[in-house]
Formats: C-alpha cells, sequence, structure tokens
C-alpha cells in the first residue's frame, strides 16, 4: 500500500473517532440519551414488527407479500451482517477511546456494520416500496436508529454508513428478485 494510501486511511480514521467522540458526548444529557436509548431499543425489531403487524390488520391479505418481503430482505440483512462482523472483528468505540461513553447495550461484540442501521434501511426501503406513505414515518426513525448507534457509544460514524449502504443494497437487490 502506498504511503499516500495509508495516510488517507490514517486521515479518515482520525475523523471516524473524531466525529464518534463528539456525536458520543452528546449523550451526557439525560434527554439526549434516554432518547436515543428509546429509539435502539425500538429499533431491535420492535418497531420494525410493529409496523409489519400494521401492515396487516390495515391491508389483510394483501398486506401478506410486502410483510414476506420485508421478513426475507430482513433476514437476508442478519445473515450478512453477522458474517461481516466475523470477518471484520472491528471492536466497539467504547473499547479503543477511553473518551467514548457507553450509554447503550451491545447486542453483540463487534462494531463493523451497524446491524441496526441495516436493518433500519432494509425495512424502511422494502416498506416504502409498497407503502410511499410510510415514508413521513420510517425515514426519519431510521435516521434517528442510525444516530442512536453513535450516540450511544456501540458504533463509528463508518459502521452506520456502510449499514445504511449494504441496507439499501439489500433492498434494492430484494426488488429485482420479487
Amino acid at each position: 500500500m502506498s504511503f499516500k494510501m495509508r495516510l488517507y486511511i490514517s486521515r479518515m480514521h482520525q475523523l471516524d473517532s473524531f466525529l464518534c467522540i463528539a456525536v458520543n458526548h452528546t449523550s451526557q444529557y439525560r434527554l439526549i440519551r434516554n432518547f436515543f436509548r428509546v429509539a435502539s431499543r425500538l429499533g431491535d425489531g420492535i418497531f420494525w414488527y410493529g409496523l409489519m403487524a400494521g401492515i396487516l390488520i390495515v391491508y389483510g391479505a394483501e398486506g401478506l407479500t410486502p410483510v414476506l418481503h420485508m421478513a426475507l430482505a430482513g433476514l437476508s440483512g442478519t445473515l450478512l451482517y453477522k458474517w461481516l462482523k466475523g470477518k471484520t472483528l472491528r471492536p466497539r468505540p467504547y473499547e479503543v477511546h477511553q473518551d467514548i461513553w457507553l450509554t447503550g447495550t451491545p447486542l453483540d461484540k463487534f462494531s463493523f456494520p451497524s446491524g441496526h442501521t441495516l436493518h433500519a434501511v432494509v425495512f424502511s426501503l422494502v416498506a416504502i416500496g409498497y407503502y410511499p406513505q410510510l415514508a413521513i414515518i420510517v425515514v426519519p426513525f431510521a435516521v434517528i436508529v442510525g444516530l442512536s448507534r453513535v450516540v450511544l457509544g456501540l458504533h463509528y460514524p463508518s459502521d452506520v454508513i456502510a449499514g445504511a449502504l449494504i441496507g439499501a443494497t439489500i433492498a434494492r437487490l430484494s426488488f429485482l428478485l420479487v
């Protein structure tokens, strides 16, 4: 690897760490910390399963295809992000930087990519593909879930960006297969 490339990677890592610390330090405020804890907890699946149940209640049998699509895309996301975490083995920010305050509960050991963000994007894009009117609810929630992961000290911004890109790719590919 060339010197310029190593320098570029080093600077990107420094920026990632700086942004992580700056965003994480907003968690010192109880209102912010608690807001993002709730969002993260809902992003564990509660919100998405509730959305799928709501679609079935409102649309009945017509909602079965979108819900199955969401479930299969979500399962694909789970398999891929678990595989990636096992391959990259990136430690969580609070394990690397003493300045990071862990204010959330990690679901697993590694950081890259953010599974919460990946799933928030997958579920949002698939839901919007069938019901565009849901965008006003699911898009802001997905953004908040992604931000929560950095605020709570669980992920670097690059983990969240990667999770979002992977989630968008899975959602797009899933529509090609349907």
